[in-house]
């Protein structure tokens, strides 16, 4: 935990160099916009090590598996689908 007393996963979240993320794009609760943001935040981003793609996808899980069991069902059912519509539009 950080000097916060917050978890280090939170602060890569709110705070990650790698993309520039809009402000509460994991809430919404539309997954094609969710995935659209993501892929243009992961295509602008500088940062990044790995392509747009793995950049996306990797801060998607990320956020999931983080949240874990204090993520709604629901949201989570969204994040899900908005990985399958994140594919979609690398093609992948």
């Amino acid at each position: 935990m950080n000097k916060k007393g917050e978890k280090w996963s939170v602060e890569v979240t709110q705070k990650s160099h790698a993309l520039d993320l809009e402000e509460g794009v994991f809430t919404w609760k539309d997954p094609r916009k969710i995935s659209r943001s993501l892929k243009k935040s992961a295509i602008e981003s500088q940062n990044r090590k790995t392509s747009p793609f793995q950049s996306a996808m990797s801060m998607l899980n990320f956020y999931i598996n983080r949240a874990g069991k204090n993520l709604d069902q629901d949201q989570k059912e969204v994040l899900e689908e908005a990985k399958k519509e994140l594919r979609k539009l690398f093609d992948k």
